[in-house]
């Protein structure tokens, strides 16, 4: 899944349009829609998005043997 697949999933799923998002995260609709089109997102930017849909934002890598990094 691509981050802006991604985005686009979580605020459905949290019942909310990419302007509530923006509203929520102190931006334009165009500033948020130009960082998405261009996966411009940085780890602090997803963690930012994720409080702003009250999810937590979970990344990892898994090992054959079960270890998370």
């Amino acid at each position: 899944m691509t981050t802006e697949n991604l985005i686009k999933t979580a605020i459905s799923y949290a019942g909310i349009t990419q302007i509530e998002l923006a509203r929520r995260l102190n931006t334009t609709p165009s500033n948020l829609n130009q960082k998405i089109k261009r996966g411009t997102m940085t780890m602090a930017d997803l963690e930012k998005i994720a409080a702003a849909v009250d999810a937590t934002l979970e990344c990892h890598f898994v090992f054959a043997d079960g270890t998370k990094i």
